[in-house]
């Protein structure tokens, strides 16, 4: 982030980097090395001061900053004074010194971030292009001083300007990323994968060949010093790199001043007009320009090795947070399907003694009419109390993965009207189904999701219907199917068309209004139809009913075999055929822990004419089917000792017919993955608690007529 047009470091700013007094102190160390130089070489090696002041400037706030410059000022007009420089060069250096430094700090504030994080690579570009242009800035200045003051020969002028340059370039670009980097050294941390052996090994290795290479002077083996270096950059932090440049220039500088290395062996061309410059500070230059390439090379290679490992720190910590919340998501989701599957368990359970026995009680003869009613409306009442708690657990539980099957759509229509027969008939409402498909068609689709598209359409369309009927109708549209389901109730209002496909949304919700509901129905169609690559259309106004339209791209799966209808009723239908054929009664073994549960589907099927043994566990389950051959198992899941699954695993590992007899899952468990789990441990089919007697009989019907889908056996399919 690029931070403003300012010189000091913004008051609320974290205060960063070495104390004030010790830029006072490496400032006035750097003006001894000044005046050595000149005292030696007539000029100046390398000027590091302009980049102590402005490290100084872009780390300290305003007043501490302030103090420092005055500081600073006078020790560089100290040192100018016992350099002997005259009058207006004594003022002229200093101050060019100090406009210097706060040009390159004011840039370097607003062009390379706020932070001023050297580990960035962009931002040290940035900062050697703002050294390059303040420079240049202060080399143009200083030459036209320089030609009105000295008034020196254009070679030397020349010179002049290009020692002034290098040498001032080298000094920024060595001293102020380096202190930048020192002052935030804890943000490496962690971020070198060299342990400290390996530190230790390279910074020695580094040293060592430094003063091989600069303590000799018969070979030009000034290369050799590059893979050292490149090694620290590429393994250590910035930090240890800007140690190990400032160790190099040490080394290299008092070699190369005391007449040694491969800067000596340097041949200079005859200029012109530089006779009167000696020779040693003419090859200096060049000792300038190694060191510049040297700070251009290493410090952006190890910014760039720093960020690389920073991205991949980065990118690992995201990746272990992101598979932790996934980890604990699915946990969350586990846990959710726990407590839906237990949900609906528990609720069911009871609902089916209460659905159970009101349709017992509303079929018994003899029954006065009155309590027929009222035996009715206890049915209506479980009906509508299992149509809300699927609604709810439906709506929790989310989107549950589709399987697909070739399904006959007037069949799955049924099953979907059954819940809302007896309503209709109690209320004298015409519930029909038009099937428009050709004879025998059967789709690809999901029979739970349709199902659960369907019921709330035609439980509504029920509901909001006082006189007439409902009718669904199923025919083909291009290459998909076309369901309407439409009645001539009280119609719906254009402006609330949007809304009620919205959870907890009601066309009247109001304390007046005539029907109950709590407003999940239509949502979890328009779910429904979504997962099913469909969509869901309204027409309806107010006193014309409404057409609920749902066009679903389904795929036209193999017709159904022609076979003869091989029909089953109830005792009371049967019973003048067998004086004519007897056969023996159809043999079907119930189990259930639940006393209750299996007194219901004991008198049921009784009803149906069937002979009913029963079981209170896997156990005497498995038991009675490897005692007694019978044609249909209703099995409970939930038993204690051995469940349900199991029981069907070791009943499909007897032998012979026993082995192969039908078995429906008669469970309170009906989510989907546990009709998945009945099927893979070798179940025929699955039956949902609460069970009516119009669905028993259906069930029985396919049995017998052996209609359900077959199954493998549970170690087959673990071997397929």
């Amino acid at each position: 982030m690029r931070g403003r047009w300012r010189l000091f470091r913004h008051e609320a700013g974290r205060v960063a980097g070495p104390p004030a007094w010790a830029y006072v102190l490496l400032f006035a160390l750097s003006q001894l090395i000044g005046h050595w130089s000149v005292a030696t070489f007539s000029s100046v090696v390398v000027w590091l001061s302009n980049g102590i002041l402005v490290a100084a400037l872009l780390q300290l706030h305003r007043r501490p900053a302030l103090a420092v410059i005055a500081i600073c000022l006078a020790i560089n007009l100290v040192s100018n004074s016992l350099r002997g420089d005259p009058g207006i060069l004594l003022w002229f250096n200093a101050l060019l010194n100090l406009g210097l430094a706060m040009l390159v700090a004011v840039l370097a504030r607003r062009f390379c971030g706020a932070a001023l994080d050297m580990r960035r690579p962009v931002r040290l570009v940035r900062f050697a292009l703002i050294c390059a242009v303040s420079v240049a800035v202060a080399a143009l200045v200083a030459s036209l001083v320089a030609s009105l003051v000295l008034r020196p020969s254009f070679p030397v002028w020349l010179f002049m300007i290009q020692s002034f340059s290098i040498v001032e370039l080298t000094g920024l670009l060595l001293v102020t990323p380096v202190l930048l980097l020192f002052a935030r050294a804890h943000r490496f941390a962690g971020m070198s994968p060299a342990r400290w052996p390996e530190t230790a090994v390279l910074l020695a290795l580094t040293f060592a060949v430094s003063a091989e290479v600069f303590w000799q002077g018969d070979y030009p083996i000034l290369f050799l010093t590059f893979p050292p270096m490149l090694l620290i950059a590429l393994r250590l932090s910035p930090g240890m790199t800007a140690a190990a440049l400032f160790g190099l220039a040490f080394v290299s500088g008092v070699a190369t001043l005391t007449g040694h290395g491969p800067i000596q062996l340097a041949r200079l061309p005859d200029t012109p007009g530089l006779e009167t410059i000696p020779p040693m500070l003419r090859k200096l230059g060049i000792f300038n320009l190694y060191l510049l390439i040297m700070v251009a090379t290493v410090l952006p290679l190890s910014t760039i090795m720093s960020e690389r490992r920073r991205l991949e720190a980065r990118l690992r910590a995201r990746t272990l947070a992101a598979q932790e919340a996934r980890r604990l998501a699915e946990h969350a989701a586990s846990a959710r399907s726990r407590f839906l599957a237990m949900m609906s368990h528990e609720l069911r359970t009871p609902l089916n003694g209460v659905a159970g026995f009101a349709d017992l009680l509303a079929a018994r003869p003899g029954l006065d009419p009155e309590a027929v009613r009222h035996a009715q409306r206890i049915r209506e009442s479980s009906d509508g109390l299992l149509v809300l708690v699927e609604d709810i657990l439906d709506f929790a539980s989310g989107d549950t993965e589709l399987t697909p099957e070739a399904l006959d759509l007037a069949a799955v229509a049924r099953e979907a009207t059954a819940p809302s027969r007896i309503s209709a008939d109690a209320r004298d409402i015409e519930l029909t189904i038009d099937n428009r498909l050709p004879p025998r068609a059967r789709f690809t689709c999901d029979r739970r999701a349709l199902r659960q598209a369907l019921q709330p359409l035609i439980a509504n369309a029920v509901k909001f219907t006082v006189e007439g009927g409902v009718c669904v109708r199923l025919d083909r549209a291009g290459d998909g199917v076309v369901i309407r389901v439409s009645d001539t109730g009280c119609g719906i209002a254009p402006d609330h068309h949007i809304e009620l496909f919205q959870a907890f949304s009601q066309a009247d919700a109001s304390t007046r209004r005539l029907h109950s509901g709590v407003g999940l129905g239509l949502a979890l169609v328009a779910r429904h139809v979504r997962r099913l690559g469909g969509r869901v259309e309204l027409d309806s106004r107010p006193g014309e009913g409404s057409t609920f339209t749902l066009h679903l791209p389904l795929e036209r799966a193999p017709d159904a075999p022609a076979e003869a209808d091989v029909a089953f009723a109830p005792a009371a239908d049967v019973a003048p055929a067998r004086a004519h054929a007897p056969a023996p009664a159809p043999r079907v073994l119930v189990v259930d822990d639940h006393p209750v549960n299996r007194e219901i589907a004991r008198i049921m099927l009784q009803a149906f004419g069937c002979e009913v043994v029963e079981a209170r566990d896997g156990h005497e389950a498995l038991q009675a089917a490897a005692d007694e051959v019978f044609d249909l198992l209703l099995m409970d899941v939930r038993m204690p000792g051995m469940d349900g699954l199991e029981t069907t695993r070791r009943v499909r590992s007897l032998p012979d017919a026993r082995g192969r007899v039908p078995i429906v899952a008669m469970t309170a468990d009906a989510m989907p993955e546990d009709v998945v789990r009945c099927h893979a441990a070798g179940m025929n089919a699955h039956l949902a608690k609460p069970v009516s007697q119009a669905a028993m009989f259906a069930i029985v019907s396919r049995a017998l007529a052996g209609d359900l889908p077959l199954t493998a056996s549970p170690a087959a399919s673990a071997a397929a």
